[in-house]
């Protein structure tokens, strides 16, 4: 079974590959890449879920609803100590949007605080011609004090797992990170959602 992954990020795109494979889930997974010059779809939902559904929806449109399964997700940092930010603004968490602005904001905001416990959430949503199913995943822990690591991606450096140590996601293997990603936690129930939705 083929899904279309709803970005342009080949980052992305390989790991939820290597995450259902490693779940033996047969989906094969195509970015946008696959469907020409297509607009950014809008992400103005006040949660992930929202954000994912209306992205999987923006898209489905876009390369034919009644042809293709779409899978989106959006996810985050939710920080406990700054309120749930950058919660579904962690990607513009800085007018730079870029990694290394977004960290250096988050390690400021958090500057003198005791309470740095925080999680990733990835909320994915699933348009089909049966309609949609969302599913979420969580990674519990907490913001380091200084980044360590060279993989991974986005907060990465930052964020050490429950049960790590000191140990960042960016300092971890690709396979230890999607054991307990909160986007491996996510992807991981596709084929339960995709089996759900074919039995209307």
């Amino acid at each position: 079974m083929q899904v279309v992954l709803a970005t342009w990020n080949s980052h992305k795109v390989e790991e939820v590959t290597r995450i259902l494979q490693d779940a033996g889930a047969g989906v094969e997974v195509v970015g946008l890449d696959a469907f020409g010059d297509l607009p950014e779809a809008p992400e103005t939902g006040d949660t992930f879920a929202e954000n994912a559904l209306q992205k999987a929806h923006f898209v489905a449109i876009r390369v034919g609803a009644t042809d293709h399964i779409v899978v989106a997700d959006d996810s985050g940092l939710v920080v406990d100590a700054l309120g749930g930010a950058p919660g579904v603004h962690s990607k513009r968490f800085t007018p730079e949007a870029t990694a290394e602005s977004n960290n250096r904001r988050l390690l400021a905001e958090l500057d003198g605080r005791t309470d740095r416990s925080a999680r990733f959430v990835c909320a994915m949503a699933v348009v089909s011609p049966q309609g949609e199913r969302v599913a979420e995943g969580r990674c519990e822990g907490h913001i380091a004090a200084v980044p360590r690591g060279e993989g991974g991606f986005g907060y990465d450096p930052l964020f050490v797992p429950e049960g790590w140590g000191d140990r960042t996601l960016a300092e971890a293997s690709a396979a230890e990170k999607n054991a307990i990603s909160h986007r491996g936690r996510a992807f991981r129930q596709l084929p339960d959602l995709l089996a759900a939705l074919a039995r209307g």
